[in-house]
């Protein structure tokens, strides 16, 4: 099975030039992949594009990881329906180097001839003066080719009574084709790059740079897209109701990102496993087996989220994210919620109420149903009354113990020192910090 074969069965592969298999079959090719560092994290949406590197990389070619400290002070307008703000220059800096060292994780950068490497399109694009790229690049493509891209066509298009959009398409975001473009060229003069990949969505970039690279130099160069990756619905995959799912760990916290995949839909899972994991064929075609005959098990998504999240983060951290899972589900005694560090047991209890009283009217509190409605401002229980029902019923826990109605006494281990896990009947969790 070559590299192409590869990415098709994975469901990675969307198209590639003529004579690009041929290519990666015939030697040792040099691809790259640019990274928009406008973000101080890459997140899940990039790491799908980091995974064509590792396949490159995995059928012995090397791979080249372009960071664009240039193209980033622009941006890129593909898949972009507004212009984006623009960033400083020691901003982009910052960022540049939070994503070198999340590629560092994927790839290996020291295994002899197909080593990795990373570039910085700032280093050469530094050296050009805006006359000097008008005349050495700019005069090799007409505006007629630029304006065929669907990137720069979605963002004029107009309407029925003839009006453009009011987005509209500013030349900065206009001449970013040609900055890519120059990129491939460069890396090809100087890197002996033959292929750049990326998303689907940047097919008209990439084959901009094979273009020019065959109007300057008549030479012969590649590209080779991946699909887009979306959810269910179509739209945009790396995203939750909180936002973008970072590689971050002070982003998105592995707690989050476990979850993340551990509540992917069935179709999605079955999907995603061959995207984001390194697993062969016949150990995900079993997976998917067991997951049919056992849908409730949710093996596909376990599986998943065990790999991604261990290969982003660390094995401990993924351990972490099972304990703290079971502690939220109802698994937990007091002993697992004690192991949570500070940062663990809030990201568990990120979204539930967080409640500040004071050290003072905590150690006032008469009794648990005064602390329950009174010292917690009634945002637990609405009256005292309410709280005395509750706990008659059984209904009441605080760090995962039952809380007899009879209780008056507030001897209740803080956590951390300072929190209390407050659980009304079965869904309602409620985070009480004692400060």
């Amino acid at each position: 099975m070559n590299l192409v074969q590869e990415l098709k069965w994975r469901g990675m592969f969307h198209d590639a030039m003529p004579g690009t298999e041929e290519q990666l079959t015939k030697e040792m090719t040099t691809g790259y992949v640019g990274f928009d560092p406008t973000a101080a994290s890459l997140h899940i949406g990039n790491l799908a594009t980091i995974m064509l590197l590792v396949h490159l990389q995995r059928f012995g070619h090397k791979p080249i990881a372009l960071v664009g400290g240039a193209t980033g002070m622009i941006g890129d307008p593909s898949g972009k329906s507004a212009e984006r703000n623009l960033l400083s220059e020691d901003t982009l800096r910052q960022n540049q180097d939070g994503i070198r060292n999340q590629l560092e994780k994927f790839l290996d950068f020291n295994c002899g001839p197909n080593s990795a490497e990373m570039v910085n399109n700032y280093d050469w694009f530094k050296e050009f003066n805006f006359l000097g790229f008008l005349r050495d690049v700019g005069k090799h493509l007409t505006v007629n080719y630029m304006m065929k891209k669907e990137s720069v066509q979605k963002r004029i298009q107009v309407d029925e009574e003839g009006e453009g959009r009011a987005e509209g398409l500013s030349f900065t975001e206009f001449s970013y084709q040609l900055l890519q473009g120059y990129d491939y060229y460069h890396l090809y003069k100087h890197k002996n790059v033959r292929l750049q990949m990326g998303a689907s969505d940047q097919w008209g970039n990439i084959t901009t740079g094979t273009e020019l690279i065959r109007r300057i130099d008549g030479g012969k160069a590649y590209a080779l897209v991946g699909k887009l990756v979306t959810k269910s619905d179509g739209t945009k995959f790396g995203k939750s109701e909180g936002g973008n799912i970072w590689l971050d760990p002070n982003l998105t916290s592995p707690y989050k990102f476990y979850q993340f995949w551990l509540n992917l839909a069935d179709d999605e899972a079955q999907k995603l496993i061959k995207v984001y994991t390194l697993l062969p064929q016949e150990e995900i075609d079993t997976l998917i087996t067991q997951h049919n005959e056992a849908p409730h098990l949710r093996t596909l998504q376990k599986a998943l989220a065990k790999d991604v999240t261990t290969r982003v983060h660390t094995e401990e951290d993924y351990l972490a994210a099972i304990q703290a899972s079971e502690v939220l589900f109802g698994k937990g005694d007091i002993s697992a919620l004690r192991a949570l560090s500070e940062d663990l047991l809030l990201a568990v209890f990120e979204g539930v109420p967080l409640i500040k009283v004071s050290k003072q009217s905590y150690q006032e509190a008469g009794s648990v149903v005064e602390f329950l409605a009174d010292t917690t401002h009634f945002q637990i229980f609405e009256s005292r009354g309410e709280a005395k029902r509750m706990l008659q019923n059984g209904g009441v826990s605080i760090n995962r113990d039952k809380v007899a109605a009879s209780a008056t006494d507030l001897n209740f281990e803080l956590l951390q020192g300072k929190y209390l896990v407050i659980q009304k009947g079965k869904k309602n969790y409620y985070l009480v910090a004692v400060e």
